[in-house]
């Protein structure tokens, strides 16, 4: 500190990060603890609240009695302590052991004063400071005995490769998601049936817009089953919504999506698992003419900063990462943006952006103007899931659901609409014959002029193939 650097914080006067004092005062531990919980400041002992230099005396011995009083700070605050002229200056640095109380209370800096924090207020604090993990945090309305059935369990133990034989509560507790005080928050978000049962906020909304603004929406939905069931609904909906093109080769044609999907499945997940569950928004997937866009609630977390962004990374809910890292979803910890860049460059598309702020991080994947053309081009067809492409092949004229089902070989009727009826016609490959009535027992449906696009491809790639094959013989 010299002259002239103390002179132009006189010279601004009291604030966020810089306190005036006349004297040595009683209040000094809770200033110093104060800074420690924010970014640091100064403290000028010897300037009064005008800004006029008062001075003190007989500085080794104050400079003792602040060196005291930081170091009966839980834990002890590092302060740096010296002369300018008269004025006393107490530098407390920038903190890495948050949160500090002294004398069993816990202050924080507010514009120019020095505040106590409420309950609620500290509790938020260890949150910020990721003291506190949500995950990791007792999750009361789930009951294990009500709500892991036979069925979920199994489905759970084969994703996260476990005996599906083993006891689940014994399992459960190995893996931390059950602890002393019961199922874990990310036991819940993993187990659950309906993860907003749970956490309100959890589930993922996915919405389709015309053009490059969101005045017009063309299609919403909302997920909001387990996490990795949810994580599944959003890569379909990308599979449904986004254009794909037909690539030929040797041995026929196959669909590749506009945008890499390794890359889209990176985001999603990074999107779920790095989320502020506390957060009362959800992560949004917006699907634009021109771009996509992933939206994750809660900024980068505590010690994370946008530079670290490809090569390393802070986990917000570090259990519920280490449960996903179990179940394939996400390899190592920090590769995930590299990742994303990568998969971009490979495959042909822009690179990614990612804008980060303290409430949000938005990752937007630029769409290739060809790909976003309002008609569907001669060689592109929306990308379609297996279910899709049998029941494209199987709709000959106007059909039924009854007679769909069974040229598919299916009995179960909400498996049917789910997996093979919706999607199809969320992918615009099929019509309802009387849209007006869509719960007509006349109702039938047909192939759209994409769908017979995509039925007369398939048709030729099987019959290429065959020749092909015929040809090798």
């Amino acid at each position: 500190m010299n002259q002239p650097t103390l002179s132009h914080l006189i010279a601004l006067g009291e604030g966020f990060t810089t306190e005036f004092k006349r004297s040595m005062s009683s209040d000094l531990g809770r200033e110093i603890c104060a800074f420690a919980n924010a970014t640091g400041g100064v403290i000028l002992i010897g300037v009064d609240d005008a800004g006029t230099v008062t001075g003190v005396r007989d500085h080794n011995r104050l400079k003792s009695r602040v060196q005291s009083v930081a170091r009966s700070a839980d834990p002890p605050v590092a302060v740096e302590v010296e002369s300018q002229g008269s004025v006393l200056c107490v530098t407390v640095p920038e903190q890495h052991g948050k949160p500090y109380s002294h004398g069993g209370r816990f202050y924080v800096r507010e514009g120019a004063t020095c505040q106590q924090m409420s309950r609620d207020e500290i509790r938020e604090f260890f949150f910020k400071e990721g003291l506190i993990r949500m995950d990791e945090t007792p999750c009361r309305a789930f009951d294990p005995s009500v709500e892991i059935t036979s069925a979920r369990w199994a489905e759970f133990a084969e994703r996260a490769g476990i005996d599906p034989g083993l006891p689940p509560m014994t399992v459960l507790e190995n893996l931390h998601l059950v602890k002393d005080t019961g199922m874990t928050h990310a036991g819940a978000w993993l187990l659950a049936d309906d993860i907003t049962r749970f956490t309100l906020q959890a589930g993922v909304t996915c919405a389709v817009f015309r053009g490059s603004t969101k005045a017009h929406i063309l299609d919403r939905k909302a997920f909001h089953g387990n996490l990795y069931a949810i994580y599944q609904e959003v890569m379909t909906y990308f599979q449904a919504k986004l254009n794909s093109a037909l690539i030929p080769h040797a041995q026929g044609r196959d669909e590749r999506l506009e945008l890499p999907e390794s890359a889209l499945r990176e985001a999603v997940v990074n999107a779920i698992a790095h989320r502020d569950y506390r957060s009362t928004a959800n992560v949004q997937v917006y699907i634009f003419q021109d771009r996509v866009e992933i939206v994750t609630p809660g900024g980068l977390p505590a010690g994370m900063r946008e530079e670290d962004l490809g090569s390393r990374s802070v986990p917000r809910n570090p259990l519920l990462f280490n449960m996903l890292y179990r179940m394939k979803l996400v390899e190592q910890i920090g590769s995930g943006v590299r990742r994303i860049h990568d998969a971009c460059l490979e495959h042909g598309a822009a690179e990614p952006v990612i804008q980060v702020s303290a409430d949000w991080v938005i990752v937007t994947f630029p769409r290739r103007e060809a790909a976003v053309a309002p008609h569907v081009a001669p060689h592109v067809a929306p990308h379609v899931t297996p279910h899709v492409r049998r029941l494209v092949a199987a709709l000959q004229g106007e059909m039924s659901r009854a007679e769909l089902m069974a040229a598919l070989g299916l009995a179960d009727r909400s498996y049917f609409l789910r997996s093979y009826l919706h999607p199809s016609l969320d992918a615009g490959l099929i019509e309802m014959t009387l849209p007006q009535r869509p719960r007509s027992r006349n109702q039938r449906y047909r192939l759209t002029p994409v769908g017979r696009q995509a039925q007369n491809s398939r048709q030729e790639s099987e019959e290429e193939g065959s020749a092909e094959r015929t040809r090798g013989r």
